[in-house]
């Protein structure tokens, strides 16, 4: 590397992996004085029409000065960096400090020349997009603030990578050129612009792993059984639509099939392309597949193959290394350590996975990182997929295994668009990057139900999972995925009872729920359910046993067609007796009913009865008969109420009615349902972050600015806590230090009677129930009479650190907290004082910046808020104080990154207007916001 006493170090952390626009990846870095031979070769590659257009002139090859100029940068005023794969270059870009002349010049000139060149084999594929975003955030970084760039009018594809790249322009045409000068600091626009790229990119190297046009399956055995040939096997009997190969280094020579797979000894034999390898070698082996696989075009790998990060640090070592190497020819894994993949398209078919059997085709999309969890929901998926009217399936799979390249985030990307997958349905261990999860969960959340359960929630991580630090709790990021429209469930079985409704059922208009079916006590049942969910039910209709077909469909007509009905639980429950209502008709009933009002969801409550489901079914004939001469295999037990139903084919656009085995799983998933589309209407009008007149921007970014000179990270003291709040509109109730009762009695007179006398010794702080606090002491006797109790109580005054507060109205004391986390961003939480929230947790989270809806919804969004609201009689709380507290102190921290902490407490909310009483701050220099930068993969 560079090493000239006129160079910085060469700076690694530039270094970084992209996806491209066509869902390939490549490696972006800065280029050095040993790439000298790389240039050459890559421009002698380069057509020279794009030579002429770089150049303005014919330049067939670059001298022995261009190739010094171009590969020595001082990573300062010259900076170049090369996107490669297979680590040669496929383009290159540079820039260069100039001075307002428009010749060289060092800092502090701020403004750069920028250059581009892409080899024409590799145009079209967002190269120069994803290089402009890493050039512009060097420049950025080494404090360069504009670029300029002349581009000749016939390059038009040049143009439009700047034009459309969102930044603030400015455009000359002189001398038959055209000059662009943009202004380099982040817009709305460009984010929106690099976001956008973003998803295609991530979308499409999704999509290239689910619809490959050709498959090779390395490491299917000669022999049975193995984990290769099995997924040989599946992907042959699923009916895939591509070409398919076995691939086996130690074949026999002149063996040409296996299991009537063409089969080959290597990658490299394969006359034609492939689009996916699945690789199920030893660990060892895979680099030598790596290799083959990346010569030979492979566009993407799935790899089963074990022995990586979940096997300990050098396993670990293993998997980073595996990732670098399928990078290097631009290529992306799912896995290691997968389960597999499966798309049950018709014009696909692909069963890349363990899984012997594929699931029913439908519209749930399933993510798993957990292979045992995804055999489990598929199995679950599978058995539950008959309902009333119809199945329903999955349309996508993927089990990622350890995720050491493709994440959830990844195949959200894909999903969000993709129209075959109405619903999707996640578990996760671990969230990598929570701050683009819950960026993207809101996105994909405002077009299609996104349903997570999240594994690992009281411990660590699993093993093979690379996760980023966070400080908060799960209960907090559990709050703030629901803020992101993610409807979080605690188990697989309220996943797939979730998943089934939302795939089968239009969503509900609110909460209102009219109940029906020939069971009282059911119904009373599923009533008591819905009240504990926060729906309002109305109150049951039964009737009775010997409720008919026709008695279902005229009570199901009747509560659809109520305008004060917005959902329909049908219990029903299995009849004795002669003439007892068939499982066939009463699905055909509740099937032309629902028909007639698709605007409303039906659920189905069919409970069989427990050991007795055989005898009634035998007795009755309450269950589905098998036709004559069929014979009859029936399993020990009962039969899953699931398969009670018939699964008959609905009419085309027909709802499917989901149907539950109890009462109180049904009504979960249906206010799961309710909670989400009210989410959605609320999201189609976020509210704004409001501006306020009185706020001090500038005077709070001096005042920071001046307080971090001192030091990386400090906690403010009371008077600078104070003065920064007072920037933002908070007026604290200022504390005044009472180290004597002579002291204490001189503040009193200053503030003003009636006074308040704390103790601030941590283990008495903002703690009454203990005796540290003396409230309403109306002279000075009553003052030294408190002080000389305290100080018996609990100790000498420099032990309790007493303060002095002039009395505030009386009101609900509150607490609140904003703090950036290193993962998922800056968090704003509100709950009570005291034991509410620090015993039963009774908190709630918003992300920054808050909106004045949010505002609102968070104050009301925890279980004690009644207390705000005049509970039992008392005086209401001005929770509209409250709400912009909230505002300011989020507008403090957003506009501030440098505030990494705020905590308010105790706030007093009287019935006019609010008390702060106690406020601590901390400053830090702002973490990396690793969403404002470019485009990158996870770093290995």
């Amino acid at each position: 590397m560079q090493t000239s006493p006129d160079r910085h170090e060469y700076p690694a952390h530039w270094e970084a992996d992209v996806v491209l626009r066509d869902g390939g990846t490549a490696r972006i870095r800065p280029i050095t004085v040993d790439d000298a031979d790389r240039l050459v070769s890559f421009y002698e590659q380069v057509s020279d029409e794009s030579k002429y257009y770089r150049f303005f002139a014919p330049y067939p090859r670059l001298s022995a000065k261009d190739v010094h100029r171009f590969t020595h940068h001082d990573f300062v005023d010259r900076v170049g960096l090369a996107a490669t794969v297979g680590g040669e270059f496929i383009a290159t870009v540079r820039y260069d400090r100039i001075g307002a002349d428009g010749t060289p010049a060092s800092a502090p000139a701020d403004e750069a020349e920028v250059a581009f060149l892409v080899q024409d084999a590799h145009q079209g594929r967002g190269v120069a997009s994803a290089l402009l975003e890493h050039i512009g955030a060097v420049a950025r970084e080494r404090g360069i603030r504009r670029f300029a760039a002349e581009v000749l009018p016939a390059n038009s594809k040049m143009i439009k990578v700047f034009t459309d790249a969102g930044y603030t322009q400015k455009r000359s045409f002189e001398d038959g050129v055209v000059r662009l000068e943009f202004d380099l600091e982040p817009t709305d626009r460009s984010l929106a612009v690099q976001y956008a790229r973003e998803h295609r990119a991530e979308a499409r190297s999704v999509q290239r792993l689910l619809a490959p046009g050709s498959v090779a399956v390395i490491g299917a055995g000669r022999t049975p059984g193995g984990v290769g040939r099995s997924v040989l096997g599946n992907i042959r009997d699923a009916g895939y639509s591509g070409r398919l190969y076995a691939v086996n280094k130690a074949l026999p020579e002149g063996q040409k099939e296996l299991d009537g797979v063409p089969a080959h000894r290597s990658v490299r034999d394969i006359d034609g392309p492939v689009d996916l390898a699945v690789v199920a070698v030893p660990a060892e082996h895979v680099p030598e597949v790596v290799t083959e696989c990346g010569e030979h075009g492979v566009q993407g790998l799935v790899v089963v193959s074990a022995g990586y990060a979940e096997s300990g640090p050098e396993g670990r070592e293993r998997q980073r290394a595996l990732v670098r190497h399928a990078r290097t020819y631009g290529m992306r894994i799912i896995g290691p350590n997968a389960f597999g993949i499966i798309n049950t398209s018709p014009r696909v078919r692909l069963n890349a996975s363990l899984a012997p059997e594929v699931p029913r085709p439908g519209r749930i999309g399933l993510f798993a990182q957990s292979g045992a969890i995804g055999i489990a929901l598929l199995s679950r998926l599978h058995r539950r997929g008959g309902g009333v009217t119809g199945v329903t399936g999955v349309s996508t799979f993927v089990s990622s295994g350890n995720r050491a390249d493709v994440s959830g985030n990844d195949v959200l990307q894909y999903w969000y668009e993709d129209p075959d997958t109405d619903v999707v349905l996640m578990y996760l261990e671990s969230i990598g990057n929570p701050r683009k999860f819950t960026r993207l969960a809101r996105r994909t959340a405002a077009a299609k139900p996104l349903v997570v359960v999240q594994g690992a929630r009281h411990g660590a991580a699993p093993q093979g999972h690379a996760v980023r630090a966070t400080r908060l709790p799960h209960t907090t990021v559990s709050a703030l995925l629901r803020q992101a429209g993610v409807i979080r469930v605690d188990t697989i079985t309220e996943l797939v009872d979730a998943g089934l409704l939302l795939a089968r059922q239009p969503l509900p208009a609110g909460p209102r729920v009219a109940i029906l079916g020939n069971s009282e006590s059911l119904g009373l049942l599923t009533y008591d359910a819905c009240l504990a969910e926060g729906l309002r039910p109305h109150p049951p209709q039964d009737l009775t046993t010997a409720a008919s077909a026709a008695d279902f469909h005229a009570a199901l007509s009747r509560a659809l067609a109520d305008d004060r009905c917005d959902a329909v639980v049908v219990t029903a429950i299995p009849a004795v007796g002669e003439g007892s209502i068939g499982d066939a008709a009463l699905a055909q009933a509740l099937r032309s009913a629902s028909a007639a009002a698709p605007a409303k969801p039906v659920l189905v409550v069919h409970v069989e009865l427990g050991g007795l489901a055989e005898a009634l079914s035998a007795a009755a004939s309450t269950a589905p008969q098998a036709a004559a001469g069929t014979p009859s295999h029936t399993a020990p037990g009962p039969a899953p109420v699931e398969e009670l139903l018939p699964t008959t084919e609905a009419p085309e656009g027909a709802h499917l009615i989901p149907a539950y085995p109890a009462a109180e799983r049904a009504v979960r998933a249906l206010g799961q349902a309710v909670t989400y589309a009210q989410w959605r209407r609320d999201a189609a009008d976020p509210g704004k972050v409001p501006e306020y007149e009185d706020i001090d921007e500038k005077g709070a970014a001096a005042l920071i600015d001046g307080l971090l000179a001192r030091g990386q990270g400090l906690t403010l003291g009371t008077d600078d806590t104070c003065d920064l709040l007072g920037h933002y509109g908070v007026q604290v109730h200022r504390a005044l230090p009472a180290p004597t009762p002579d002291a204490a009695a001189e503040a009193a007179s200053a503030l003003g009677y009636p006074v308040a006398l704390k103790a601030t010794a941590p283990h008495l702080r903002h703690r009454a129930d203990l005796g540290g606090v003396r409230l309403d002491l109306a002279d000075e006797d009553q003052l030294r009479r408190a002080y000389a109790e305290l100080t018996e109580q609990f100790g000498a005054p420099e032990e309790l650190r007493p303060v002095l507060q002039r009395m505030a109205p009386r009101g609900v004391d509150v607490v609140v907290r904003a703090v950036i986390d290193p993962a998922a961003g800056a968090v704003l939480s509100f709950g009570l004082a005291g034991a509410a929230s620090q015993l039963l947790g009774d908190t709630a989270h918003r992300l920054i910046p808050v909106t004045d809806r949010e505002a609102t919804s968070l104050v009301r969004s925890i279980r004690t808020a009644p207390l705000l609201f005049g509970w039992r009689g008392s005086a209401p709380a001005d929770t509209r104080s409250l709400e912009e507290l909230l505002l300011r102190v989020s507008r403090l921290v957003d506009d501030h990154p440098e505030v990494v902490a705020v905590t308010l407490e105790p706030v007093v909310v009287a019935s006019h207007g609010l008390s702060v009483l106690g406020a601590s701050v901390r400053l830090a220099p702002p973490p990396a916001r690793d969403d404002l930068g470019p485009r990158t993969l996870p770093a290995y």
